[in-house]
């Protein structure tokens, strides 16, 4: 119960789970991109298809993934919060020196938040999806 309400104070660690909420509110799928991961999730790439098909539901060893999530300015093409894992698959696109500069600053800025990244061409997942499979397995913790 909240102090303000005229009931008694709430226990502090209650607090601090409200202010943890709070900032992880500020940090993940902020509205003012709602729009862009709309549009993101509307126009999956074939890889991305294909890879989410593997993902979805919990299929791969029970864990829950979510696309086109934010975090931050960023959004990611696939997370896994119970594994704080981001996965991204870039295609050609990514071979431009901006390209890369981008990738090498969203991957530091999820990773100060305690994430780990991912990366897979398209063509690996398209021609190769158990070993990319594999590869996200091998990188959960339990």
């Amino acid at each position: 119960m909240h102090e303000e309400s005229g009931g008694t104070p709430d226990a502090p660690h209650e607090v601090a789970r409200r202010a943890r909420h709070r900032q992880a509110m500020r940090l993940f799928n902020r509205s003012t991109l709602l729009a862009r991961r709309r549009e993101l999730r509307n126009a999956l790439t074939p890889a991305e298809v294909r890879l989410w098909s593997q993902l979805k539901g919990g299929q791969l060893c029970g864990r829950k993934f979510r696309r086109q999530h934010s975090i931050g300015p960023y959004v990611l093409d696939f997370y896994c919060p119970d594994e704080s894992l981001a996965i991204e698959l870039d295609g050609d696109s990514h071979d431009t020196e901006a390209a890369m500069a981008h990738d090498v600053a969203r991957d530091a800025y999820v990773m100060k938040h305690g994430i780990r990244t991912l990366r897979f061409r398209n063509q690996d997942v398209l021609h190769d999806i158990d070993n990319v499979l594999m590869a996200i397995e091998g990188k959960f913790r339990r």
